[in-house]
């Protein structure tokens, strides 16, 4: 009786008593201008649109004077002049509780996966500061993906941020499902934003699985969605990720793609006004940017390891996206388009890639493994010309010796198949047999499973 109760006191906290109402004035392409209601940025509002409509969501984005400017999370056909508009007197917030594992959520967090509501009296707002940066715990434990080359070459530790930079169809989305499907997190929050609508259903049972699914949440805004739904959907995502963080839990944040939010927030900035700032970009996207990916990371109570996928346009790694995330994130894999093209996969540029943070949950010997190993790879792709066309002669360079002779084993150890999983312990010592070190007990004793 008792939890009934509190279900039903907890609506009624969340009941706003006094409702402040507009009424539509003007509607061009995605901004909607009402006069009135009294509301502040980032209000929900109902638009009331009697043309078999019935309610639509809008969220507050701008205020001219008298003048409220909303956009909707939904599509705004059969909204018209006069239509009322009511705010809600909250920001949007997202209902969690442990029942939200292996069930999927639109923007605002609502199921779509046709399995029943979720009831809980716990909301999370989906937009929230960061972490208190002097309660935030050192990332000093390795996180195990599954994946050869990022636990060998690329070590992550527990909490850290990492970006996914790559071009279209080079292999971002199925990298995420390895990670998900393989890594020791306790739970996966995985954000499809602005991504094709036929891949949900792809990436569900293709590369997450039944396994998979059972410990992750999907938030899914397809490519068809309004931007303020794509925008929103990135922060609903990471307000999950925080709910299972504050738990004490370890979380995998898998997002994809911080380009199409980008893209979401150009839209929103430049239909209120905002000038175009860098090749079409608004301010407001630079401003968004840190305080997004800031959320994810360390706290005092659990983790969120976060992995960011970038579309690079062009294979352009300096475009203003790209750039600006590379300077926050802890870390980026570049996913090269030739070596998928030889159908090396995952197509992981380890000699361009970098983790900022593997120094500090890697061993002494490990590391030197590593700088050995790139070493060569270094070696070999300087002299790979030469060697093709027949022009080097063995024994004259010791080094490239070397790189020749271990290069299919290097080969092999990069390569992995999507179902294929990798102990963390076995890839480290597989890469000291490369590099030709023992790795020590006590390294390998620290690692995860």
């Amino acid at each position: 009786m008792e939890t009934m109760l509190d279900k039903y006191l907890g609506a009624t906290e969340q009941t706003e008593t006094i409702k402040y109402a507009g009424r539509v004035i003007k509607v061009q392409g995605i901004l909607i201008e009402s006069a009135g209601p009294q509301a502040v940025i980032g209000e929900v509002c109902r638009i009331e649109a009697p043309r078999g409509r019935g309610t639509i969501l809008a969220e507050v984005v701008g205020l001219a004077g008298s003048i409220v400017q909303l956009m909707a999370y939904e599509e705004i056909e059969g909204i018209e002049i006069g239509n009322r508009v009511i705010a809600s007197g909250d920001q949007l917030g997202v209902a969690v509780s442990q029942k939200l594992l292996g069930r999927v959520l639109d923007a605002m967090g609502r199921p779509v996966d046709d399995k029943g509501a979720i009831e809980s009296p716990l909301y999370y707002p989906a937009i929230a500061s960061p972490p208190d940066p002097l309660k935030r715990r050192r990332i000093v434990d390795p996180l195990a993906t599954g994946v050869r080359a990022i636990d060998g070459m690329l070590a992550i530790g527990r909490g850290q941020r990492m970006g996914i930079f790559a071009g279209s169809g080079v292999g971002k989305s199925t990298l995420l499902g390895m990670i998900a499907r393989n890594t020791n997190a306790d739970v996966n929050v995985v954000a499809l934003i602005g991504e094709r609508g036929r891949e949900v259903n792809e990436f569900i049972e293709r590369d997450l699985g039944p396994e998979g699914l059972a410990r992750s949440v999907l938030i899914v805004t397809p490519s068809n969605s309004p931007p303020l739904a794509r925008l929103r959907g990135a922060y609903t995502a990471t307000a999950v990720a925080e709910y299972f963080r504050d738990q004490g839990r370890d979380v995998m944040l898998l997002f994809d793609s911080v380009t199409r939010f980008a893209r979401a927030q150009r839209e929103i900035g430049l239909a209120i006004g905002e000038p175009p700032a860098t090749r079409g970009y608004t301010p407001s996207m630079f401003d968004s940017m840190p305080k997004l990916l800031e959320r994810c990371g360390t706290s005092d109570k659990g983790t969120i390891t976060g992995f960011y996928t970038i579309l690079v346009d062009g294979d352009d790694m300096d475009e203003p996206v790209a750039d600006t995330v590379r300077g926050i994130l802890d870390g980026h894999m570049v996913l090269s388009r030739s070596m998928a093209q030889r159908y090396h996969y995952p197509a992981i540029d380890v000699l361009t890639s970098i983790s900022r943070l593997a120094s500090t949950v890697c061993g002494p010997v490990t590391i030197k493994a590593v700088g050995a190993v790139r070493r060569l790879l270094s070696v070999y792709r300087e002299a790979e010309d030469l060697i093709n066309v027949g022009a080097y002669h063995a024994g004259s360079n010791p080094v490239i010796d070397e790189a020749i002779a271990k290069r299919e084993a290097m080969e092999e150890f990069l390569t992995q198949t999507v179902e294929e999983r990798t102990a963390m312990a076995d890839t480290i010592k597989a890469l000291g047999r490369i590099a030709g070190l023992e790795i020590p007990a006590e390294e390998l004793s620290r690692l995860p499973a």
